[in-house]
């Protein structure tokens, strides 16, 4: 390799890394700008609120109306927002690397072999007290073999996991 081959190389690798940097500059600032729209809208949520008061804002429907409907569709919106993105840009990064992708996989694979456990283990019984009445809504089927199957799901991991807190102490 010719010395100007390697100072076109140097030269190239610089330029690509101020590009870097020079976008990640860009969006830093755009995302700050987003973040403080964001900010001022909350605070004027925030503020309409408070001078309105808290006896008005429980006693009168139009006020509560005029002041939080908008305020609750406003953050339902934000919240659905930031959920799609992080689900979008997680999904991406899952793809561009394989080898993240595989884990995942291998992870999402495990928990379900889990929950086919805890699926098995599970009653589909009529729930009922301490006197065998079975309680209202407690009816034998698939919801309550269900809500059996999530409830021992739930042991299972918390056992993992305390399992694999107990091992880090030692």
């Amino acid at each position: 390799m010719g010395w100007k081959t390697l100072q076109f190389h140097l030269l190239t690798y610089w330029l690509n890394i101020k590009n870097k940097i020079i976008m990640n500059n860009k969006l830093q600032k755009l995302l700050t700008i987003v973040t403080a729209i964001i900010g001022l809208i909350g605070f004027y949520y925030f503020a309409r609120i408070m001078m309105v008061g808290d006896e008005s804002l429980e006693n009168d429907p139009e006020v509560q109306a005029s002041i939080l409907d908008p305020f609750i569709t406003f953050s339902t919106t934000l919240l659905i927002a930031i959920t799609a993105l992080a689900v979008v840009f997680s999904l991406l990064n899952l793809f561009k690397n394989p080898k993240v992708l595989k884990r995942s996989l291998l992870g999402l694979g495990v928990l379900a072999v889990l929950l086919a456990i805890a699926y098995s283990m599970a009653s589909d019984a009529a729930v009922s007290d301490s006197l065998g009445k079975v309680l209202e809504d407690g009816e034998a089927g698939s919801v309550s073999k269900w809500v059996s199957t999530l409830i021992n799901y739930s042991f299972i991991l918390g056992a993992i996991g305390l399992v694999f807190f107990l091992l880090d102490f030692f």
